[in-house]
């Protein structure tokens, strides 16, 4: 694991922190990549967590979120120690059963739902997915397959 310390900055309302280059080198020779998000884990002030290394304006940023670390909006110009290193474990979600119930039972909606860009299908998977009863499921997947077909908003979208 590759350790260091930060100051938090932020960048309109994200904080952030700045990864060292020698420490971005190890996790980009880690992942076998240097383009696209890269999944990361590590320690941040002795509380471990998980999440994605991005590039934004042409810098490597290590967005601290709540979950991270609390009021993370709130601790700008404080210094953390970090642990950071490249976390190989899949983060895909699968799709609710009765999602995928849904999308087999009604062909045109899981034709639409297959040209969704990836991004657009996981955030309608991971939406499901993280609905706590199985009243809001089967409500929420009703209203998945009338999106698809363009006649009803979804998580803020007007169409597919």
């Amino acid at each position: 694991m590759n350790k260091f310390k930060a100051i938090i900055d932020i960048i309109g309302i994200n904080p952030f922190v700045f990864v060292p280059e020698k420490i971005l080198q190890s996790i980009f020779k880690q992942a076998g990549k240097d383009k696209g998000p890269i999944p990361i884990c590590g320690i941040i002030n002795d509380k471990p967590y998980k999440q994605t290394l991005v590039k934004y304006s042409n810098a490597w940023r290590l967005y601290i979120n709540t979950v991270m670390l609390k009021d993370s909006p709130k601790r700008v110009g404080e210094k953390v120690v970090i642990t950071i290193e490249f976390d190989p474990a899949s983060r895909k979600i699968k799709p609710h059963p009765q999602l995928t119930k849904a999308l087999k039972e009604n062909v045109e909606e899981k034709k639409v739902f297959d040209k969704l860009p990836p991004s657009r299908q996981n955030e309608i998977v991971r939406y499901i997915s993280f609905l706590k009863t199985e009243e809001s499921v089967t409500r929420n997947v009703l209203k998945v397959v009338s999106h698809l077909l363009g006649n009803e908003r979804f998580a803020g979208r007007n169409q597919p």
